[in-house]
């Protein structure tokens, strides 16, 4: 199971007022650190890889997609604490969720859930998602790797950002997202609604429960 690693020489050590202290992963719009606030308190700290000067659709996106993320409940989700898109570089801070991802405790862990365990992640995603959607927000990512099984209960997170990278690709006849779990909608570039969470929804139970894909062909 991969873990936080060490900063290396290219890393930042601070993002506006928060401490970088370990790298905790990354992909396509940026790396996730884990860092302190000026009150010490734990947080996740995205550092995106986007220059906003060229991409200003994007920038103001992604600043209506935060800004309602941060009114989402926060009880089965990381909760938005702050961002800053002006910044050098650009970043998002959420609450930390210390505990694995879903598709590690798959692969990695104790392997497909269970009984009790595969019904409390059912509804408390499920709650998630509803709560992201009573927001005005569509997920457009829902993923295992998006899923933190952490010592309080489940946890969704990195919602509120996807849909603004999902709108600027299309304009390049570029898909988002991540195949396995991305509903027809998605691939054919046609409207996106609360819908395509609920498809990735069921592809990611049934990956919790067996450890495979719904479409393994994708």
């Amino acid at each position: 199971m991969s873990g936080p690693t060490e900063l290396g020489p290219r890393d930042p050590r601070a993002v506006g007022p928060y401490r970088l202290l370990k790298r905790l992963g990354g992909g396509g719009q940026g790396t996730v650190y884990l860092g302190t606030s000026a009150a010490g308190d734990q947080v996740a700290v995205k550092v995106l890889n986007t220059d906003f000067q060229d991409t200003g659709r994007l920038k103001t996106a992604l600043n209506r997609e935060l800004a309602s993320a941060q009114s989402v409940a926060a009880f089965v989700t990381a909760q938005v604490i702050a961002f800053d898109l002006d910044a050098d570089p650009p970043y998002i801070v959420t609450e930390f969720v210390d505990g694995p991802t879903l598709e590690d405790e798959v692969r990695h862990g104790r392997g497909p859930l269970r009984g009790s365990r595969l019904a409390d992640l059912a509804i408390q995603t499920v709650i998630a998602l509803e709560a992201i959607h009573a927001a005005g927000v569509i997920h457009c990512d829902f993923k295992p790797g998006n899923i933190m099984l952490g010592p309080g209960g489940v946890k969704v997170i990195d919602f509120g950002i996807a849909r603004a990278w999902e709108s600027m690709q299309k304009a390049a006849s570029r898909v988002v997202g991540s195949a396995h779990f991305m509903a027809p909608e998605q691939v054919n570039n046609q409207p996106l609604g609360p819908p395509v969470d609920m498809f990735a929804w069921g592809s990611v139970m049934v990956f919790a429960a067996t450890g495979q894909h719904a479409f393994p062909g994708t």
